[in-house]
């Protein structure tokens, strides 16, 4: 079930995630190309525990999150969820 861009807000515009396009969104910069790397195993392991994929690009100390459900055509709670998930792959580092 989709969610409404003020759910959305409410739920994640204190973690910087922005909604765009029908997609949650966040970029994530980092001291080495490495710790990135690191970053993007993680949230792949995430990932397959929720099966909820994003969508993932990296760059030189960035990563850049696009969340979004294929199915649905936009932001579901399980997309949510994912974002929080992700945010809390930093917090417990």
């Amino acid at each position: 079930m989709l969610i409404s861009q003020d759910e959305i807000q409410k739920s994640l515009s204190r973690k910087n995630w922005q909604y765009k396009e029908k997609k949650i969104n966040k970029d994530y910069t980092f001291d080495s190309y490495m710790d990135g790397i690191s970053f993007i195993n993680n949230i792949a392991e995430l990932a397959e525990a929720h099966n909820h994929h994003p969508e993932l690009i990296i760059g030189y100390c960035k990563v850049s999150i696009s969340i979004f459900s294929h199915d649905l055509g936009g932001v579901s709670t399980k997309c949510v969820n994912l974002a929080l998930g992700i945010d809390r792959l930093l917090e417990n580092a």
